[in-house]
């Protein structure tokens, strides 16, 4: 009656064995490690530069436990941190510029463990230390600046097709192109309907002008602001990769927000430079048929900025070229004056449109204006001499050479679409997370025990088995978090423990059910079968209610939230297998093969 096939007690066992296996690398601890990873798709990490950095080390007279590929990267494991750094700062050196050089930690695992793909959970943030910024994307400035791009293209458009126009300025989130007569306008707006279906166009007349108001749709604004944020996401990771951050977390928040975790960052100070600087890079003519009046407002069409001498000057409102159009930057020196500059190579739009503007405004000045947190400052403001072709283009002015390193550093990462605040700030030091990590395993083991004692002094071998099963539910719980490389953060280890709390209630109902038909005056061995078989319902009901709850705090939460939404989920699941199957399975052999079964010791 209370027996399993052999192939059934197979599988259970093959499934702990299985647990087992991955469970094993989290018990092995961690190393600190250096990473380097090719910044460049022409670059590969292969066995020359496995050879190379093995190299570099041992020419420094540092000795890695293990060097190895993984993937797309070379991994080279210490015994201390003091080493690990000294390692980082001697590949950086010598690597150069093509090579990200990232400290990183890897698991004590052996390599048969590693074979099987038998990897550690990761460690969130609260958990191993580092930095956690929230930012905010300044949508407005992304609106703005679409707006301020087609102004520059309608005005090249009606120039190509020879469209007789009077200006187009732009009047808050409006654009107005004005014409000098009706047919010209009609014109104008055929040609600007064909090759600008993001706006809606609307005829006036004001004091004999010809105008055609263009404002951009709703869908286009959405798509320009979700453009916007997603460009932000790319920026950001490039810039982490130059940073050498290993593991980042950066992922969308809501509709205007970015949350960039840096776990393991121990450069926080530089992380939070890097990060919270929103440089984009603008170039525009100087106007010079105006002065500057100090405490005056700037004509229409204009903006005033500062020089790096603290002079102000009026810069005009249109965009010649952003970052957008910066394919790479380093920093360097200027052949002239030896003065630390930034050389910048454009891709083919760019070096086209740089080219236009330098040969039509020869004898004029041109600044190159760099934006950090929405506050504009002029790098240079150079005279062309000539026209400039090639796509090659170098700022300096009175720069540090630090300076003119992180203005590199910047630019090479890509622009930002709008700039970005920094709103929150968190940082966990390692201290701190080793703490919560001592703290969270220790509650779980406390909590385990307690459980224990109770379930075997109430329901003696019953409550054994039980707590059996429990320990096979948390074993298939933390193998399933690493095979699915999993986040474990404070809430998670907080799942863990409810999960435990909850997986034990499954037992509870079995145990008590089994008692009720023993007072019945059932046999029992029938009634183990009818304990287990008439729980299975109420265990079900119970954990697809807390599964549905699980899945919506999934859905609906974000970060830690999600976190424990996951772990409790697979709890659910784990605890459906253990509670049921493996506690059945030692019951069936502890008393399955007795046919004669006087009683049971449950209490």
């Amino acid at each position: 009656m209370n027996r399993y096939p052999l192939w059934q007690y197979l599988l259970i066992l093959a499934v702990l064995l299985a647990g087992l296996i991955y469970t094993l690398p989290n018990f092995y601890g961690e190393s600190p490690a250096v990473q380097v990873s090719p910044l460049r798709a022409s670059l590969k990490a292969d066995a020359a530069l496995l050879e190379r950095a093995g190299s570099i080390l041992k020419a420094a007279s540092l000795n890695p436990e293990v060097v190895a590929l993984d993937g797309n990267s070379v991994k080279a494991r210490f015994a201390d941190t003091d080493n690990q750094l000294k390692a980082k700062d001697v590949l950086a050196a010598q690597l150069g510029d093509d090579y990200m050089v990232a400290l990183n930690l890897l698991s004590r695992s052996p390599q048969w463990l590693t074979n099987l793909h038998a990897l550690p959970m990761y460690l969130g943030l609260d958990l191993r230390g580092g930095v956690h910024f929230l930012l905010q994307v300044d949508m407005k400035s992304a609106l703005g600046k679409a707006l301020e791009s087609a102004t520059g293209d309608i005005r090249s458009a009606l120039r190509e097709q020879k469209i007789a126009y009077t200006g187009v300025s732009r009047d808050g989130n409006m654009l107005l192109v004005k014409f000098r007569d009706a047919e010209a306008r009609s014109k104008g707006e055929a040609e600007i309907k064909q090759r600008f279906n993001d706006f809606v166009l609307n005829d006036k007349e004001a004091g004999g002008e010809f105008l055609l108001q263009a404002t951009l749709k709703p869908e286009a604004e959405r798509r320009i602001q979700d453009s916007a944020v997603q460009q932000n996401l790319m920026t950001l990771r490039n810039r982490v990769n130059e940073l050498g951050v290993a593991e980042p977390v950066i992922q969308q928040q809501g509709a205007d927000r970015v949350v960039v975790q840096l776990p393991g960052v121990q450069d926080t100070a530089r992380a939070k430079d890097i990060l919270g600087r929103t440089a984009t890079l603008e170039v525009r003519m100087v106007d010079e048929e105006h002065q500057v009046v100090p405490g005056a407002a700037a004509p229409f069409g204009t903006e005033m900025f500062k020089d790096r001498e603290g002079n102000m000057l009026l810069v005009k409102k249109q965009v010649i070229l952003t970052g957008e159009r910066i394919n790479d930057a380093q920093p360097g020196f200027d052949n002239r004056s030896n003065e630390p500059a930034v050389h910048i190579n454009l891709d083919g739009v760019g070096a086209r449109k740089f080219k236009d503007a330098t040969r039509e405004n020869v004898g004029k000045r041109m600044a190159i204006v760099l934006f950090e947190k929405g506050k504009g400052e002029i790098i240079t403001a150079p005279v062309i001499r000539e026209e400039i072709g090639g796509g090659r283009v170098q700022i300096s002015g009175r720069m540090s050479t630090v300076e003119a390193q992180d203005s590199a550093l910047l630019l090479r990462a890509g622009a930002l679409a709008a700039p970005m605040e920094i709103i929150e700030e968190r940082t966990v030091g390692p201290s701190l997370g080793a703490d919560n990590i001592k703290r969270g395993f220790d509650s779980t083991k406390i909590g385990f025990i307690m459980v224990a004692l109770f379930m075997i002094a109430y329901y003696l071998m019953f409550g054994t088995i039980s707590v059996l099963a429990l320990g096979a539910n948390l074993l298939l719980l933390v193998a399933m978090l690493s095979m699915l490389q999993a986040t474990l953060t404070l809430p998670g280890m907080a799942g863990i423990a409810l999960t435990l709390g909850m997986a034990i209630d499954a037992n509870v109902l079995i145990n008590e059910r089994i008692r009720e038909e023993l007072r019945n005056g059932v046999t029992p061995q029938a009634a183990i079968h009818a304990g287990y078989d008439r729980a299975f319902g109420t265990i079900i009901d119970s954990n697809v209610t807390t599964l549905i709850a699980g899945v919506a705090l999934f859905m609906f939460g974000s970060g830690p939230i999600k976190g424990f939404a996951v772990v409790l989920c697979l709890g659910i699941l784990t605890s459906m297998f253990s509670a049921v199957l493996v506690s059945r399975a030692m019951v069936n052999l502890v008393y399955g093969r007795r046919t004669r079964l006087a009683k049971v010791a449950i209490g």
